[in-house]
């Protein structure tokens, strides 16, 4: 079977009905075939300890990038939310960013090469951006210093305040290229033995050139994460999407051959994440509190762009400063900016990045499982490992330790027909670069009585080759109504693939359900036919599946994020824009941006601001506190009503009932 996306075929089905779709969801069995599992991976999960685990004291972000503009591009609105909110914002930027020297403007496409100027004027830019955001003057002057680490490394870093929020810029500026002409840190992070000079940029306090090898860049990542012990990581995309780019495409869209994303930023993630693995597991008294966010980059060109105008118009804004222009009188003797980004060129710009925000591990934070007094149990991700959060007064206690580490940020649950739950995640189980072992599997946590739980069980990789498994996508449960558990994952192919647990606990293998090509976000649901079905969003189309195999659902418009399903009804919003669709029904008035979560007659998503909302009979309330929430809210629906709840920046987890609090 095909899987080249195409535009729906409006004359042979015609726009279904998502009532017609569910009752007649038929099966493509021919696409269906049984894959191995992954090769054994090298670590064990961690175990669950079932002791408390630690708790932040205050919030801190901070976000790790590869070249300067990588966050302004790929983490806002994110970011901007949480900074507005008071969050204390730190940000490591690895790469000098000089690239070729060359600081290109529209009136003049090739400037004299001066990488220690370019590098220089960038570093302005950004400290013109963040001081807008902060709602200072553009020309604001910052604390500029040198930063001295216990392992012995130096960084530059600047500083500003305003009304009690902070915002910290660390350069640690290695070169973007090595002296044999390969790129710098995507050779650091596969070559053994190589060492990477910094870059010394015009202006800057610290003068001096340093060396890093592999290990110094994660010691020195990990002695950032233990100086400001962030409770949020904002991190790149370590495992970026296959693409079928012909070379000089990706060649002129700084692509790295066959994966959608510019190998700095898969090289800095990976780095990232090593370091967080080894803060980890140095950590005395068990690992802290914080929680990741990894942020797709060149993959916004290559899918539907979510954000709205009003979100969109924001976050280009923020770009201009940054970009600024040759005429301003920053004070900068090297440049007051990276000229080829300023004015309206992010909204021109042919690649797009700007007009999107997509995550690596999209879905919500927490997995939300109603209990039988009506109270739920809601189980999320913190330090890596996977927690139990449960609900005691209308609030959540402090949270179990699950083990499971190190977990990407995003898990699912199932409950078993006799009330047992079961915990799933996409655990990356070796990140080590230097030729070494980079794999993924998809592990579960069963419960074996109110309190106590199993030790975690690999459920391997539904891709045998390891670089293709590294590709996969969170997984995404169900309970059918015969008792078996439905496990669903986005494949390196991006069609989706499964495994399903019989009754009595044992497990198929691994089958290719075919289709797609669709983004992560999986929506697996039970229709009013009383039969699974698995909604994702494509090119140009809602992608449907049973268990047997795709069965299309052509004519229905275009979706921008995840799919919420309810009964007989779809509902999401479609590219650039802040409605929200239903196809088959009345309209639904529920302004705002990225995916809905739906259950019952509920819909619940953010709104132009980022606020949590929630829609009802025609009625749109919000909590009494506006929380920032990463990745967006769950909603569970039970005999209290709905519960919604999410996760905020000060790694905590919030929870509202809209039925108990005025909106």
């Amino acid at each position: 079977m095909s899987r080249a996306g195409g535009r729906p075929d409006l004359s042979r089905r015609g726009i279904l009905t998502v009532g017609a779709a569910l009752a007649g969801a038929g099966a493509l069995s021919a696409c269906s075939r049984v894959t191995p599992s992954t090769p054994p991976h090298t670590t064990a999960p961690s175990p669950a300890t079932g002791r408390p685990a630690a708790q932040a004291e205050r919030a801190l972000q901070m976000q790790v990038l590869a070249h300067p503009d990588d966050d302004l591009y790929f983490m806002n609105p994110d970011t901007q939310h949480s900074l507005a909110a008071g969050t204390p914002l730190v940000c490591v930027y690895v790469t000098a960013g000089e690239a070729h020297g060359q600081n290109k403007s529209p009136s003049d496409r090739n400037p004299r090469p001066d990488k220690a100027a370019y590098s220089s004027a960038r570093h302005q830019g950004l400290r013109q951006s963040y001081a807008t955001q902060l709602g200072l003057p553009v020309f604001t002057r910052w604390d500029n210093g040198v930063l001295r680490l216990p392992n012995g490394f130096q960084a530059e870093v600047s500083t500003l305040e305003h009304q009690g929020r902070r915002v910290e810029l660390i350069h640690l500026d290695l070169s973007m290229h090595t002296p044999f002409g390969h790129m710098g840190v995507p050779a650091l992070w596969r070559e053994r033995g190589l060492l990477l000079r910094t870059l010394v940029p015009a202006g800057s306090p610290l003068r001096t050139v340093q060396t890093y090898d592999y290990d110094s860049l994660v010691d020195t990542l990990v002695a950032l994460f233990e100086r400001y012990r962030p409770t949020l990581v904002h991190t790149l995309d370590p495992d970026p999407d296959i693409q079928l780019s012909d070379r000089i495409t990706a060649i002129r869209d700084s692509e790295q051959i066959g994966y959608s994303d510019h190998a700095d930023h898969t090289a800095v993630a990976s780095f990232t994440w090593a370091a967080l693995i080894r803060w980890t597991e140095r950590s005395k008294g068990g690992p802290p509190a914080f929680a990741t966010t990894a942020f797709r980059g060149y993959y916004n060109n290559h899918w539907p762009k979510n954000l709205p105008p009003k979100v969109l118009t924001e976050k280009a804004a923020h770009l201009v400063p940054y970009g600024a222009a040759p005429d301003w009188d920053c004070g900068n003797p090297s440049g007051c900016g990276d000229y080829n980004v300023g004015g309206d060129r992010p909204l021109t710009n042919r690649k797009g990045w700007v007009r999107a925000t997509h995550y690596r591990y999209p879905g919500p934070r927490l997995a939300l499982q109603q209990n039988p007094d009506g109270a739920v149990t809601a189980y999320g991700v913190l330090g890596l490992r996977a927690v139990r959060y449960d609900e005691k007064d209308g609030a959540f206690g402090a949270p179990v330790d699950l083990g499971g580490g190190p977990l990407a940020p995003v898990l699912s649950s199932a409950a078993l027909p006799d009330g047992r739950h079961l915990v799933f995640g996409l655990r990356l189980a070796a990140v080590e670069g230097r030729n070494g072992s980079n794999v993924r599997e998809i592990v579960v946590l069963e419960q074996r009585g109110p309190r106590k739980y199993g030790s975690w069980t690999g459920l391997g990789n539904p891709e045998a080759d390891p670089d293709r498994g590294r590709r996969i996508g969170v997984p995404v449960t169900v309970t059918a109504p015969d008792g078996r558990v439905h496990l669903f994952v986005r494949n390196a192919d991006q069609g989706i693939s499964t495994r399903v647990r019989a009754t009595n606990g044992t497990w198929t293998a691994w089958r290719d359900l075919g289709g797609g090509p669709v983004q992560d976000g999986l929506t697996a649901v039970i229709g009013p036919d009383r039969q699974v079905h698995v909604y994702a969003p494509g090119h140009y189309t809602v992608h449907h599946w049973t268990p047997e195999g795709p069965d299309p659902l052509t004519g229905l418009p275009t979706p921008a994020d995840a799919i919420a399903a309810a009964g007989d009804r779809l509902y999401y919003r479609p590219p650039a824009s802040d409605r929200l669709l239903s196809p088959g029904g009345p309209a639904v008035h529920f302004p705002g941006y990225g995916p809905v979560v739906a259950a019952g007659p509920y819909l619940v998503g953010t709104d132009l601001a980022g606020r949590i909302q929630m829609h009802h009979e025609g009625r749109i309330s919000h909590p009494a506190t506006a929380p920032v929430t990463l990745n967006g809210p769950s909603l569970t629906v039970g005999r209290r009503g709905p519960t919604i709840a999410g996760f905020s920046p000060d790694a905590r987890p919030w929870l509202w009932r809209p039925t108990q609090t005025p909106a």
